[in-house]
């Protein structure tokens, strides 16, 4: 039977590593630029993303292999679950993390730094002229890339070296469970070192970008129908483009035949209608391409499908935006706890002993972790909730040095640059969300799950004690138990031992992590109630430029006409403009803009 639960778990894990690994290639085919698209970046990306996806992802499959040890009921180690067992099954995980830790810290450190350079070294007029060899590209980025070596080899040298906290004092770690903590050799204190110092880089980006993004994404949602219908978008840029081809023909034949040439005045006049002829053919064309012209009957059905559908985007948003909130209301609850319960405070990052306030993500997860797999689909949504808020809000800011965008991120325009810059930062910023869930979303349920023990002292020494017929004296496994009956059934998950090893041996760590979630919230908040009252604008300038991407989320404006451009779109037709004013607003809107064919 244990075998069984054991391997459906662990086959469960591959089968979402898998899914994860769909999600990474969708995400990397969507944002990148097809012209400039690269098969070595692609793959770098989606290794990239799968892997640290699936390390986050391992934290259910930690939970429950832990706590399928114990009967929640007994508060009591089931026959099975002998020493020998529960040690097999800890060594195990921690080889998996060890070994995906290693490799997220390989791929963001090396490998993506080596394709990013090997990508920049590439000229096509050398390449196509035979003056540019693939081992010359090869060493030329190797050649930078070194300097990441080195760095990578530092930061383990210190970590090695580096002594851990020793003041101690009025710390409370007299406890079995923090002295389990303290107790590492100087291989795993390396290791610890590094992925503090890479979870206090990916915090700061956390804060910015995936703060923003979970504000931005239920909003993004709601008002994600556009204001104006593709065929009424079709309908009025060609009316205003034979105005101003009547305009022009007007103005040419004014003037044939004069002496003197074309006047000043009209001649900027026509070199302004010849530009906004050029940006309203690639609006026309841009409107055909949304009705499905030129493109084959599964395209079309496909667009009217999504026209049918988009009013649930309005629901999954307000659905969206409930999830955020109690997010948001679980986080702030979990702060205020810690900052005031936590039995060590500052010299352990804030480890809290035990939940004193009712926070309902914890208790959601710690319920439902009864019965796998439905605790390993939540945990999923919450992550791919997060790291679809980060993508968000990479989207929005972009990559930024302080105020000046470097990198822009968006959907079918991004570049093989800054897509590898972009899976860095989200490496670094999930490392951060791996913290975030485990210690601050759901604390209780990511060290313990559900697991119990049985306070009743038992009969004879060495035997389990019986709880059968006093189930009150079952309690749940916390870091404050300290008798013997939740020593030997209660066991902490592995990921939760490893970053409470972080924060405890490197307190500043633990700090900068803990106090950067108020700032997270803090974030959130003021992003979400600026999007609320901000009003959407219609970015027809965006849409001239990029005549053929997918703009349909830039088309927003007021709730009211949302639900008639989307009826317009299922018919494939518009009703008849009380006046004909229509045409000529939009020709209003790019006086003097310009563009290329």
């Amino acid at each position: 039977m244990a075998l069984i639960q054991t391997a459906f778990i662990w086959v469960a894990y591959a089968i979402v590593v898998v899914l994860v690994a769909l999600i990474a290639a969708i995400f990397t085919y969507t944002y990148q630029a097809p012209r400039e698209r690269s098969v070595l970046v692609s793959t770098v990306a989606i290794i990239t993303l799968t892997s640290l996806l699936a390390t986050v992802l391992l934290l259910p499959v930690d939970i429950a292999l832990v706590s399928s040890t114990t009967s929640t009921k007994l508060g009591a180690k089931k026959d099975w679950a002998t020493p020998e067992t529960i040690h097999n099954i800890l060594l195990t995980l921690k080889i998996v993390y060890y070994a995906l830790y290693s490799f997220d810290a390989v791929l963001c450190l090396l490998v993506v730094p080596f394709t990013y350079f090997l990508y920049e070294e590439y000229d096509d007029v050398d390449a196509e002229e035979g003056r540019q060899t693939f081992s010359q590209r090869f060493f030329g980025a190797l050649k930078y890339t070194t300097i990441f070596i080195a760095l990578v080899v530092i930061l383990f040298i210190v970590g090695f070296f580096v002594p851990v906290a020793r003041d101690r004092s009025g710390a409370h770690l007299d406890l079995d469970y923090f002295k389990r903590l303290l107790a590492e050799n100087h291989g795993e204190r390396a290791l610890t070192f590094a992925l503090g110092l890479l979870i206090a880089l990916g915090t700061l980006l956390y804060v910015l970008y995936t703060a923003a993004g979970l504000a931005l994404l239920p909003i993004s949602f709601i008002k994600s129908a556009p204001s104006i219908s593709a065929p009424q978008l079709s309908e009025t840029t060609a009316t205003a483009l034979e105005q101003n081809r009547e305009r022009q023909r007007q103005l040419e034949g004014r003037n044939a035949g004069r002496d003197g040439g074309i006047p000043g005045k009209d001649q900027r006049e026509l070199e302004a209608l010849v530009r906004e002829e050029r940006t309203l053919v690639r609006r026309e064309r841009l409107a055909a391409e949304a009705q499905g012209e030129g493109k084959s009957w599964i395209m079309k059905a496909w667009t009217k499908v999504c026209a049918v559908f988009r009013p649930l985007k309005l629901i999954g948003g307000i659905l969206l935006l409930i999830v955020a909130v109690v997010v948001w209301v679980s986080m702030l609850i979990t702060g205020i706890d810690k900052a005031k319960n936590s039995i060590c405070k500052q010299h352990c990052g804030y480890i809290l002993g035990r939940i004193n306030i009712f926070q309902p993500i914890n208790w959601i997860f710690v319920k439902s972790s009864k019965v796998f797999p439905v605790d390993y689909i939540l945990i999923a949504l919450l992550v791919l909730l997060f790291f679809s808020s980060s993508v968000v809000g990479l989207a929005t800011l972009g990559i930024r040095f302080l105020w000046v965008r470097i990198f822009e991120i968006r959907k079918g325009h991004t570049t093989p640059q800054a897509l590898l810059i972009a899976t860095v930062l989200l490496t670094l910023i999930m490392l951060a969300i791996n913290y975030a869930v485990a210690m601050v979303v759901a604390p209780q349920y990511a060290i313990y799950g559900a697991q119990t023990f049985c306070s009743n002292p038992p009969r004879h020494p060495g035997s389990q004690p019986d709880c059968s017929k006093h189930p009150e004296l079952i309690k749940p496994c916390s870091e404050l138990s300290s008798d013997d009956a939740s020593k030997n059934v209660c066991t902490p998950s592995v990921i939760s031992t490893f970053l409470n090893r972080v924060t405890l041996n490197f307190p500043v760590f633990g700090a900068l992590a803990f106090w950067a979630q108020f700032a997270f919230l803090a974030v959130f908040l003021i992003v979400f109630i600026t999007s609320l009252f901000r009003t959407p604008r219609l970015n027809l300038s965006e849409l001239d430029e990029d005549a053929e991407a997918d703009e349909e989320e830039g088309l927003l404006a007021s709730t009211g006409r949302r639900f008639g451009a989307t009826w317009q779109d299922i018919r494939g037709k518009t009703k008849k403009p009380s006046t004909g004013s229509a045409g000529r607003r939009i020709r209003g809107d790019d006086d003097g803009g310009e563009g290329d064919d």
